[in-house]
């Protein structure tokens, strides 16, 4: 099932929308396939490119999704275990800055990325059906489990449109 509109907060029906199916386990696997292929696919040449001199490189962006990633399901575990510890918000740009992107290899922070992916994978994949309607509280409003995986797997898409239509060309 998708999540229903109300389980999170608006901001996220840009990663959601993106989405294709309603089986979150399928979805987990259909989408770590198609997004791995085409970071794969990115020459290493083209790592470190900028489309403009103040926007992040290839490889920071992939960081990014591979932050955001570990982020997301660390409030997927919050939530799932019923922690209801308030969480902050982060701040991307902090991340890029700092996550030293121009001294590592595309490969090694796609490997980087995948084993984020696996782990996160084998946490949706643990969960049942009452696991994905648990709802927890971010700054940006409530959000459950199911929505969560719903955005980590459309943030991705998100960024590899940008990645084909602005660094690829």
């Amino acid at each position: 099932m998708k999540p229903i509109k109300g389980t999170y907060p608006e901001y996220f029906e840009t990663y959601i929308s993106l989405v294709e199916g309603d089986n979150i386990r399928q979805i987990f696997t259909n989408n770590t396939t198609t997004v791995f292929s085409f970071l794969n696919s990115i020459p290493e040449a083209k790592g470190d490119f900028k489309y403009v001199d103040n926007k992040w490189s290839v490889k920071e962006v992939i960081l990014h999704i591979c932050d955001a990633e570990r982020i997301f399901a660390y409030r997927t575990l919050r939530f799932l275990r019923n922690d209801s510890t308030p969480l902050h918000s982060f701040d991307e740009n902090e991340y890029a800055k700092n996550c030293n992107a121009s001294r590592r290899t595309l490969k090694n922070i796609i490997e980087e990325f995948e084993a984020v992916r696996k782990s996160t994978q084998l946490l949706f994949e643990s969960m049942d059906e009452t696991d994905l309607q648990k709802l927890g509280e971010t700054k940006a409003g409530k959000v459950s489990v199911l929505a969560l995986g719903f955005i980590i797997c459309g943030h991705p898409i998100h960024h590899m449109n940008v990645i084909r239509d602005r660094y690829l060309r």
